[in-house]
């Protein structure tokens, strides 16, 4: 039995990039072989074993053959006879297919990257040198997830391109309908990593690149093309601004909430011919009902859904906010329901902000309008809305008489606050 260090943890470490997980392969053992060494099962599609102390996974060497269509299509061969390059051979991309012997590797799971011991039958190392994503071999093909890795990686490897060859190979897989068989849970899982990554604009231009994004996500992918302007803004693509108002987010070190926010929150331009008008366009019932769509048909998390219809629906209300009363502020704040979730309203300002500074030349320019609707909700919580209640209780009031009666105070506490000098 030999054990290696593959994937991940070594490509990290070639590249100098901090290491969190490491994946254990195990070449010429046996599932009952593992179980006599402690290690507990846990694979359910093929064998996995966690360690007995350390609980890290280490799986047996394996090939696969594609036996139906989709990511799951798969008759998984595990045997004491699979050779570590078979193994290797079905991996995604060659940075992810080189191999160290376990006993190189330190006991905090560094090694010496310039070790000449390392597994590399498919030139990886050369093409993290030459910044390169490549697939491993024609057996890319068998599994359309690899797609979606492959722009996520883009993502967080955002000066690696994509080899030519392996982007003919996408854009074929494509074309024969590979990712129409993808499940909601995996093409959710790839793009949620894909936006927390360091330029996650990056992923989307190579699913739009290789014909992808127009089956996953054809609302975002018909934004290219369609003019955007906006008040003291020049004219832009709508799809370019899309990118740069992600990777705003991203620079901000934004929550994966925000970004997808941010991704959703223009989808109505690429349906509303009164794009091309400057600010309030009418375009936002449209994104709502955009963004619900494609929140059902990807099962996006409620909590992340939530946020992105506030942003879709308010941003423009949001961007105005400086011409707003104080009448107009506290139905804004009720429509956000920033008085129960204001954190949620917090986010939401963010993805404003990253809307409003995702234009060339606007990178760095302030948003007054996010610490001004912040104090704004804080004069308005601020209000005993418990005494309100009861003084329009002993007045008579019942019902949304008493809701109307906080709305007022709330009303009256932020006219008063603009009103006072300094």
């Amino acid at each position: 039995m030999k054990i290696f260090l593959v994937g991940g943890a070594v490509r990290d470490r070639l590249l100098g990039r901090p290491v969190s997980d490491h994946d254990w392969l195990v070449v010429g053992a046996t599932p009952e072989a593992m179980v006599a060494r402690g290690y507990l099962p846990v694979g359910r599609d093929f064998p996995v074993f966690l360690h007995p102390e350390t609980r890290e996974e280490y799986a047996l060497a394996r090939t696969e053959r594609k036996s139906a269509p989709g990511y799951r299509g798969f008759t998984v061969h595990a045997a004491p006879d699979v050779t570590l390059e078979q193994d290797l051979a079905r991996r995604d991309l060659t940075v992810n297919a080189i191999a160290l012997p376990a006993e190189l590797v330190n006991a905090d799971g560094s090694f010496d990257p310039t070790s000449d011991t390392l597994a590399d039958p498919f030139h990886g190392q050369r093409d993290l040198r030459d910044k390169v994503l490549r697939h491993v071999t024609d057996a890319f093909r068998e599994d359309p997830v690899r797609i979606l890795r492959v722009a996520r990686f883009a993502a967080r490897f955002h000066d690696f391109g994509v080899a030519p060859q392996t982007m003919a190979l996408m854009r074929e897989m494509v074309a024969a309908g590979e990712v129409d068989a993808l499940v909601p849970e995996r093409v959710w899982q790839e793009l949620s990593r894909g936006l927390a990554e360091t330029r996650p604009s990056r992923m989307f231009e190579v699913l739009r690149d290789c014909g992808a994004l127009a089956v996953l996500l054809p609302e975002v992918d018909r934004l290219w093309g369609v003019p955007q302007r906006a008040e003291h803004h020049p004219e832009v693509d709508t799809g370019v601004h899309l990118m740069m108002v992600l990777d705003t987010a991203a620079r901000l070190q934004a929550s994966l909430p925000v970004r997808f926010a941010c991704l959703m929150h223009d989808l109505g331009k690429g349906t509303t011919p009164a794009d091309v008008l400057p600010r309030h366009t009418g375009h936002e019932k449209r994104s709502v009902e955009l963004l619900q769509q494609v929140c059902e048909r990807w099962r996006v998390p409620v909590d992340i859904r939530e946020l992105a219809e506030v942003v879709a629906r308010e941003h423009g209300h949001i961007h105005g906010s400086g011409s707003l009363d104080a009448a107009e502020l506290v139905r804004l704040l009720e429509r956000c329901d920033a008085f129960r979730k204001p954190a949620r309203f917090a986010e939401a300002l963010l993805a404003c902000e990253c809307d409003a500074r995702g234009r060339l030349g606007f990178e760095d320019t302030a948003y007054p309008q996010r610490p001004r609707l912040l104090a704004v909700l804080a004069i308005a919580a601020a209000v005993p809305t418990d005494v309100v209640a009861r003084a329009a209780q002993q007045a008579g009031a019942t019902g949304p008489k008493i809701g109307e009666a906080i709305h007022q105070a709330r009303v009256e506490a932020v006219a008063a606050a603009a009103a006072s000098p300094g």
